[in-house]
């Protein structure tokens, strides 16, 4: 294997063809494009702008992540573009029960909505908890449960602009790690199971 002579931190993130290069010296990450280009047949886009459906957006204050193009999509597929938004996920203390198999739906199509939600959380840390809540019911999904998941995108028709903002680090501050975790403890209705879900800060970027 060739040593491209690399003294910084260079990250890549390799995804079928496309390539992402980042790192802590502007100088080592051209040292190492250029390295590779004179060794592969590939070019360099510049600073990253759109990537597997998530936009980048870098203003001074840092680098911003959304999926507002993404989301729009699930809208229109589902023809909820024009609906009323609503200003919460999902209703608070919901209880999902298991339906009768007299009201079931199309689990495929439920399915469908459900998958690409779980993608959008990348950039909603907001709505995992009722993504995840309505994912429970994947293999025979009823109408009460399709309201929930038609709630989730109603609240992100009111919050398309929405993401996350990875702040740009202030010249010699230090970064700390900060978890936060909760827990619904056997609230399922149904198997008693419990419900946790957590959240971790790089200084001030969600992670």
């Amino acid at each position: 294997m060739k040593d491209y002579g690399v003294t910084g931190v260079v990250m890549l993130c390799l995804y079928v063809d496309d390539l992402l290069v980042t790192g802590d010296s502007k100088q080592e990450i051209d040292k190492f494009k250029k390295e590779m280009m004179d060794d592969f047949e590939m070019s360099d886009i510049g600073i990253i702008a759109y990537f597997l459906g998530m936009e980048f957006v870098t203003p001074k204050s840092g680098i911003f992540l959304h999926l507002k193009k993404y989301a729009t999509d699930i809208l229109k597929r589902f023809n909820m573009l024009d609906c009323n938004f609503a200003t919460t996920p999902c209703e608070p203390g919901i209880k999902l029960y298991i339906g009768e198999d007299t009201n079931l739906i199309d689990s495929t199509l439920y399915r469908q909505l459900i998958g690409l939600l779980r993608y959008l959380c990348n950039s909603r840390p907001d709505i995992t908890y009722g993504v995840g809540l309505v994912s429970r019911f994947m293999e025979k999904p009823c109408k009460d449960h399709l309201l929930t998941p038609k709630r989730i995108l109603r609240y992100v028709k009111g919050t398309l602009e929405c993401g996350i903002l990875f702040p740009a680090a202030k010249e010699n501050s230090e970064t700390e790690i900060v978890g936060y975790t909760d827990v619904d403890w056997s609230g399922d209705v149904g198997d008693r199971k419990s419900t946790s879900r957590y959240m971790f800060m790089l200084g001030n970027a969600h992670i």
